[in-house]
């Protein structure tokens, strides 16, 4: 059977912020492109083994889900999502602003809200069912890769509904800069990233766009299709 691609709503950074950059540059990948970037020298002089600590947030690019990856359905098509995303940017809607902080969630180390953001829960929301009619239903294959035993009974509904447990309640916005490390790992590697973090003073975050993500089969890694900035109701912040 044909491997169908995959496409993914994401937040990523702008490719020329001094976030996108530093996102990329750790992960030695930039989704913008689809080139491979050198690590950072002291990151590989601090933790020489950065590169099979990156390798599962490498395949998805520097981003944080709001629509997880799924295969189209029948009868759409990637012209016809672009076209839905593009009528979702123009939406007037407040642009949700966070104060971004590096830290453990879940295992991984990754960038997310110091505190929550009712204006990026909505978004998340507002993502998960606009783009829902695209999506096929999720394989069984994919649906036991999520391990649905251990997710809770209101997860593995959100799995069975909408194609990923982490919906609605259940979403935590976060940008993955490692894979799941052991907390040997993590006490090394989380003051190294706060430190690289904080050279780039970025202390408020517009979560001002969505980017679609195209993923051509289950070896490849995602890449940006394009970008579209959304409608800005209000918005007092940059990027730096």
């Amino acid at each position: 059977m044909a491997n169908h691609p995959r496409y993914a709503i994401y937040y990523a950074a702008p490719p020329d912020s001094a976030l996108g950059w530093l996102g990329a540059s750790l992960l030695g990948y930039d989704a913008y492109t689809g080139d491979d970037l050198p690590f950072p020298d002291v990151v590989k002089q601090t933790v020489p083994n950065w590169r099979d600590l990156t390798q599962f947030p490498r395949k998805y690019g520097f981003h944080a889900t709001l629509k997880a990856p799924m295969v189209l359905a029948s009868g759409t098509t990637e012209a016809q999502l672009v076209t839905a995303c593009e009528s979702f940017a123009d939406g007037v809607r407040p642009i949700p602003l966070i104060k971004p902080v590096v830290d453990s969630i879940s295992g991984f180390i990754a960038v997310i809200p110091e505190q929550p953001s009712v204006e990026l829960q909505q978004l998340a929301t507002d993502c998960t069912r606009a783009f829902d009619s695209f999506r096929a239903p999720l394989a069984p294959k994919d649906r036991a890769r999520r391990n649905p035993d251990r997710l809770t009974p209101r997860q593995r509904e959100y799995l069975d509904r909408w194609g990923y447990p982490y919906v609605m309640e259940e979403f935590r916005f976060h940008m993955t800069l490692t894979g799941k490390l052991p907390e040997d790992d993590r006490k090394l590697v989380l003051p190294m990233l706060r430190e690289r973090f904080s050279e780039i003073n970025c202390e408020l975050l517009p979560v001002d766009r969505i980017a679609l993500f195209r993923q051509d089969g289950p070896d490849s890694r995602f890449r940006i299709v394009e970008h579209f900035p959304l409608n800005r109701l209000c918005q007092e912040a940059r990027y730096v």
